[in-house]
C-alpha cells in the first residue's frame, strides 16, 4: 500500500465486523470502529485505533463516525457496512414490528451511511463502499426470510447507487458470505459445503481489502458470494 488508508467499519465489536476490522489494520488502515456495546473501543484499544459506541440503525451515530473519521484522517477510503441479525421466525409470522426493524438493520443503515459519506467520497475524487450482505440473498433460506428478503433489496439498491456514483469514482458492492467460523455450524451443514469447511475471517477479510484496492477498482455494483460453493445459483 503506497500510502496510509482509512476506514470506518460498523458493527466492528465482534464475530464478522472484528475480523474485518483486524485484517485491514494488519493491512495498514487507519480504522474508525463502531458497534452497539463497548465492543468496538475494546478493540481498538488493542489495535490503538478509533472505538466509537453507535448503532447502525441511528442517522447520528452514523454521521458522528464519518466526522470522526475526516477530523481524525481527513479521508475516507473505504465504508464496511456490516450489521447484527434481523428476527427469524415462520413466514407469516413474523410481526410487523420486525419487518421494519429489519429494514432499519439491512438496508437503511446502507442508505443512511451513503447519505453521510458520499459527499466526502466526491470531494476527495473517490472512495469504496463494501456491503456484508448474505449467500440467502440469491438462494433465499426460510431460515432467514427478513435478511432473505430485505438484502435482495439491497441488492437492487447498491447497483442503483453503482451506476449514479461510478462517474464520481465510488465503487460499491455486495458481498455475499455463506458458513463462517464467527458461527455454529453442523456437521450435516458442512456437508452442503462443496468445500467441507467454514469460511476463514481472513478470507473475508482479504476480499474486502481487494475490493478496496487497485485490483478491485473496475469492480463496482456486485454481489460477490464467499461462501465454498454453497449456493446454487449460477
Amino acid at each position: 500500500m503506497n500510502e496510509p488508508r482509512s476506514a470506518i467499519i460498523m458493527a466492528a465489536g465482534r464475530g464478522i465486523g472484528e475480523g474485518i476490522a483486524r485484517h485491514l489494520h494488519s493491512a495498514g488502515y487507519s480504522l474508525v470502529l463502531v458497534s452497539n456495546g463497548e465492543g468496538a473501543r475494546t478493540l481498538a484499544s488493542e489495535l490503538r485505533c478509533l472505538g466509537l459506541q453507535g448503532s447502525v440503525t441511528s442517522e447520528d451515530d452514523i454521521n458522528s463516525a464519518v466526522s470522526a473519521a475526516v477530523e481524525a484522517f481527513g479521508r475516507i477510503d473505504l465504508v464496511v457496512n456490516n450489521t447484527g441479525h434481523p428476527a427469524t421466525g415462520p413466514l407469516l409470522e413474523i410481526p410487523d414490528s420486525d419487518w421494519r426493524m429489519g429494514l432499519d438493520l439491512l438496508l437503511l443503515n446502507v442508505v443512511r451511511m451513503a447519505r453521510a459519506v458520499t459527499p466526502v467520497m466526491e470531494a476527495q475524487g473517490g472512495g469504496s463502499i463494501v456491503n456484508i450482505s448474505t449467500y440467502a440473498a440469491v438462494e433465499p433460506n426460510p431460515r432467514f426470510p427478513v435478511s432473505s428478503t430485505l438484502r435482495n433489496a439491497l441488492a437492487a439498491w447498491t447497483k442503483m447507487y453503482a451506476d449514479l456514483y461510478g462517474p464520481k469514482g465510488i465503487r460499491i458492492n455486495n458481498i455475499l458470505p455463506g458458513s463462517f467460523e464467527n458461527y455454529p455450524s453442523s456437521p450435516e451443514q458442512l456437508g452442503r459445503i462443496p468445500l467441507r469447511r467454514q469460511g476463514k475471517m481472513k478470507e473475508l477479510g482479504e476480499v474486502v481489502a481487494f475490493l478496496a484496492s487497485e485490483g478491485g477498482s473496475y469492480i463496482t455494483g456486485q454481489n460477490i458470494r464467499i461462501d465454498g460453493g454453497l449456493a446454487r445459483p449460477i
